[in-house]
């Protein structure tokens, strides 16, 4: 047994030049490796999360560009409806004074001919009256000289 803790013993003494070299490359790792590492992988982290929040700057850019565009499309279009509404009223008001005009004249036009027309039936009823006169006056010339030739034969 005692054999065998001074192997042991061996075996722990010629390790420890083994465990202070390893801790010397552990020690050196961490001063020289793990520091500068570490700062790069900060660095990295933070390049990447600020690549995200630009991205996401720009995405939340792009969408208030998107919506802002969209609003003016729709009120452009709000426009032209109301554009062409003010024409197509201007074009009902402006067909609306020609059917009134156009009634006012046609009324005149009858108001017109309705004047003529009485005017020619009260000529024409003078001329009938004046030709039944003469008529008259024919027929009873014609009978009176027709009675008086029979009388007198």
């Amino acid at each position: 047994m005692d054999e065998l803790l001074r192997q042991v013993g061996e075996l722990l003494i010629s390790s420890i030049p083994t465990a202070i070299g390893l801790l010397v490359v552990w020690a050196g790792y961490r001063f020289i490796v793990y520091g500068k590492l570490q700062q790069v992988l900060k660095q990295r982290h933070a390049l990447t999360e600020g690549a995200v929040q630009r991205a996401q700057q720009e995405i939340a850019t792009a969408e208030s560009r998107t919506a802002e565009y969209e609003q003016r499309l729709r009120d452009a279009r709000a426009q032209v409806y109301q554009s062409q509404q003010a024409n197509r009223q201007r074009l009902v008001e402006q067909r609306n004074a020609a059917l009134a005009e156009a009634r006012q004249q046609a009324m005149e036009m009858v108001k017109s001919a309705r004047a003529t027309l009485e005017k020619d039936m009260l000529a024409a009823k003078q001329s009938l009256e004046q030709q039944a006169n003469v008529l008259a006056d024919e027929v009873i010339e014609r009978v009176l000289h027709t009675a008086a030739a029979a009388g007198g034969q």
